[in-house]
């Protein structure tokens, strides 16, 4: 079994990409929605969630844990990560690895405003791939649209706008540095140029995660919320094309 947490819908985009590379792996997946959006809050305030999820995930039989927040791993990455009893996935680390061979040379990270003031993109990819020139851009508003429900909307087009308008120069590739944005892939596609490349850290993390779970369970895959639990199962139960879903609330789960 395998455990996984974002600060809310973002990261069943990194699920999605584990199911599909390991299909008979049992999988939690948490969504600490009640204190969504990460991207406004203090490293101390992050730091303090990141061990708290962490410990909550390692109430489940677990091998790993998969982080799908681009955030928490900033906060993990810049200030140590919470002692834990199996092995952690940094998303940040994994995505910088596997840009080491690339042929990009200039790259936008587009991230929450924190993973943003953390430069922790910046620094990884320096470390794994030195050859390629980072510019890191936050969009504060997109994570709050993604949650509403309004990815698909002529608002959240313009969000992603704004966020690429800050884009200085001539670039190889967009990375989507928060797991809610590849929810909104469609508006970033259609407003970069074609020969853009856009990169979802979600794919490199994945293949890690298969190699790290290689259990062979029942496929199976229980969602968690702390916040909305009806909210969150009807959004699960769309973005995961799943009607039958295991949706739990936190604070009633028995492991």
């Amino acid at each position: 079994m395998l455990g996984l947490f974002d600060s809310g819908l973002g990261g069943l985009t990194v699920l999605k990409a584990v199911r599909a590379l390991a299909p008979s792996e049992d999988i939690v997946y948490f969504a600490d929605q009640a204190h969504v959006p990460y991207g406004e809050r203090t490293d101390a305030d992050l730091l303090r969630l990141l061990g708290e999820n962490l410990a909550f995930l390692e109430r489940f039989p677990i091998a790993g844990i998969v982080m799908a927040c681009n955030t928490s791993c900033a906060i993990g990455g810049n200030y140590g990560w919470p002692q834990t009893r199996v092995p952690v996935l940094d998303l940040i680390d994994t995505a910088a690895r596997s840009l080491s061979g690339s042929a990009y040379r200039r790259v936008a990270v587009i991230a929450t405003q924190a993973t943003v003031r953390s430069g922790a993109y910046a620094r990884a990819i320096a470390r794994h791939a030195p050859h390629i020139t980072v510019q890191e851009i936050a969009a504060a508003a997109l994570v709050p649209l993604v949650e509403s429900g309004a990815a698909a909307s002529a608002k959240a087009r313009a969000a992603v706008a704004e966020a690429l308008a800050h884009i200085a120069g001539p670039i190889d590739a967009v990375i989507l540095g928060c797991t809610h944005y590849p929810l909104l892939v469609d508006h970033f596609r259609a407003l970069l140029a074609p020969e853009t490349a856009i990169v979802d850290p979600a794919l490199a993390q994945a293949a890690v995660a298969a190699a790290l779970g290689a259990t062979a369970g029942d496929g199976t895959t229980r969602y968690v919320t702390n916040g909305d639990l009806h909210r969150f199962a009807t959004n699960v139960r769309a973005l995961m094309n799943d009607p039958h879903a295991d949706v739990a609330a936190a604070e009633r789960l028995s492991v």
